[in-house]
């Protein structure tokens, strides 16, 4: 009997079907109006990034849970929660829409998550995003703004989606829940445009 070869699907491409929607729990109705916390990050191109010291131009950050090696497993049940699958193609239409987002007026983009940053260095090559990717391994700027975050089997905690536009170091929007995050970046545009 010949068997039949298994088709790999790339996530960083597409989503599956049927993915559970995330609901908005009201975990980011505080947060506009908020200013930035004086923390640190860690980011892929070496620099260290202080989103409170970004200065008066307008920066966007979209914080994901994690970010899946090509090759490896992502958690047990990972597609049953709510917003935890996309990460990558998140990242994608970033970058696909980067060009755009700084023609809207965005200084800097940024993703964030707990992942280490040499983990976030693979991503920014594998996937060649023109942005740095900070990482936030002490989940130190969900603890100074009281951020959504969640469990996943193999993983105690993971950072919500959530993305931040900050202006003069002040958290001026907040999407959230975000989904599908493969147009995510669309629906930042449009919010700059209108």
């Amino acid at each position: 009997m010949r068997k039949e070869p298994t088709t790999v699907v790339d996530y960083s491409k597409v989503l599956p079907a049927n993915l559970p929607v995330p609901v908005d729990d009201g975990a980011a109705d505080h947060l506009v109006g908020l200013a930035l916390p004086q923390l640190t990050f860690s980011a892929t191109d070496s620099r260290e990034i202080n989103l409170a010291e970004l200065g008066s131009g307008r920066n966007v950050v979209y914080l994901y849970p994690l970010t899946g090696v090509p090759g490896t497993d992502s958690p047990d049940g990972w597609d049953a929660i709510p917003g935890a699958r996309g990460c990558s193609t998140e990242a994608c239409d970033f970058r696909d829409h980067y060009k755009i987002l700084q023609d809207a007026g965005v200084e800097n983009v940024f993703g964030l998550s707990s992942q280490s940053s040499d983990y976030q260095l693979e991503v920014v090559e594998r996937l060649s995003l023109p942005f740095p990717m900070l990482s936030d391994p002490n989940f130190a700027l969900a603890e100074a703004l009281m951020l959504p975050t969640f469990p996943a089997p193999g993983c105690d905690r993971l950072y919500a989606r959530l993305t931040l536009v900050i202006k003069s170091g002040v958290i001026e929007h907040v999407f959230y829940p975000i989904f599908p995050p493969n147009t995510h970046a669309q629906q930042v545009i449009d919010w700059l445009r209108a």
